[in-house]
């Protein structure tokens, strides 16, 4: 009873969404239809809540988890990283060691320079923080901090935070708002920061190799700091990069109901917390309005939540009817979204791949396979095959 009321509150509230918007949002109460013709494959497991995932080649990979430490896939096994000089990792709530990338210039290296986002501090005064290494093949070396989100926050909610390298050689991370009222940050509360363009939260950051403000960023002009370069997100955790059209892809949680998948652009303003399709966890009211001029809409709205965590642009040769496809990980709904788009990067319809457990990471492997990582005690490693 309690379910249907939630769904039928958001779904009343999104009829009334203007018709440009309504084309693409998914506010029925029930998800999209399963795909078949595919089966997922244990590669490996035992990784406590695995978050992210970075590929080293030859069958070898880097896995973050949530607890605050590495692994390294070998073959069907993995093996315990050692972090040297990694700063103390906050693990409360949604906290902990995030995600992983390696330097582009690196993929074929032996000793390769890893960047991971991790979230620092006290359950008084935490923050997202950006960090660097070095993998020697058997343990992470010289990790040196090289960005700190400039205003902690208190709890264990929303640190997000993806890494994506752009084709200049920039690096978007993503910062969430800091978390749900009655939490503050500072003089307002800590959802309203998504549209202060003098805080970190709620943002997309670019920066340089070395974590500093990326030249070019659009909002510096306007009195941003300069490291943002799209605002107005709650807590985005998932970020990917078409390479064919070049376009950034995010999904975002939104509140009660109304995660989003966005077509990111520099300079953006995406609304939170004045426009969402979601509603107040207490209240169960509708948060903001459903569009506000010069913000822009979502590309998918899911109501209810999926809970979305990461994100990949099929370009692989392995399922050749999915390549240029989006591929999100869903928490709460337990499997995969296919989001297909045309040449115009509108999105033209969705599946599901049910996966049966919390999938945190989706990434495609360089053999040209989709891999996820799944939220569990005894994480597992998933290999998408054509059944």
């Amino acid at each position: 009873m309690f379910q249907l009321r939630r769904i039928s509150i958001l779904l009343a509230w999104a009829l009334t969404a203007a018709p440009s918007a309504w084309a693409e949002l998914q506010a029925t109460g029930e998800p999209p239809a399963a795909k078949q013709g595919w089966k997922a494959e244990t590669v490996a497991q035992g990784v406590r809540q695995p978050w992210g995932i970075a590929w080293l080649g030859e069958g070898r990979a880097l896995v973050t988890s949530k607890q605050g430490t590495l692994h390294l896939l070998n073959g069907k096994k993995f093996e315990d990283v050692a972090l040297e000089g990694m700063p103390k990792v906050f693990t409360g709530g949604q906290g902990g060691l995030l995600d992983i990338v390696l330097h582009p210039q690196d993929a074929d290296k032996p000793n390769p320079r890893v960047y991971m986002t991790v979230s620092t501090g006290t359950n008084d005064a935490n923050r997202t923080t950006l960090v660097r290494g070095v993998f020697d093949g058997k343990r992470v070396t010289g990790i040196q901090t090289l960005f700190k989100v400039a205003t902690d926050k208190s709890g264990g909610q929303h640190f997000g935070s993806r890494l994506l390298w752009l084709p200049d050689g920039t690096l978007l991370m993503s910062v969430a708002d800091g978390g749900n009222p009655p939490l503050r940050i500072g003089d307002r509360l800590a959802r309203e920061q998504a549209q202060n363009l003098a805080t970190h939260q709620g943002s997309i950051l670019r920066l340089t190799e070395d974590g500093k403000p990326a030249p070019g960023n659009p909002l510096a002009a306007k009195g941003a700091l300069p490291e943002i370069w799209s605002y107005g997100h709650r807590n985005v955790q998932g970020l990917a990069l078409d390479p064919v059209s070049g376009r950034v892809w995010a999904t975002e949680h939104g509140p009660y109901g109304g995660d989003e998948l966005n077509l990111v652009v520099a300079g953006g303003n995406y609304g939170w917390p004045l426009q969402s399709y979601g509603a107040d966890y207490k209240t169960h009211e509708p948060v903001g309005q459903h569009e506000v001029p010069g913000m822009l809409n979502p590309s998918v709205a899911w109501v209810p939540s999926p809970a979305p965590s990461g994100l990949a642009v099929y370009t692989g040769d392995k399922i050749a009817a999915w390549r240029g496809s989006i591929f999100s990980g869903g928490l709460a709904a337990k499997d995969i979204r296919r989001i297909a788009v045309d040449a115009n990067g509108k999105v033209t319809g969705q599946d599901r791949l049910a996966i049966g457990a919390r999938v945190r990471d989706v990434r495609q492997g360089p053999d040209g396979y989709l891999y996820a990582l799944t939220d569990e005690d005894n994480g597992r490693l998933l290999r998408i095959v054509a059944q």
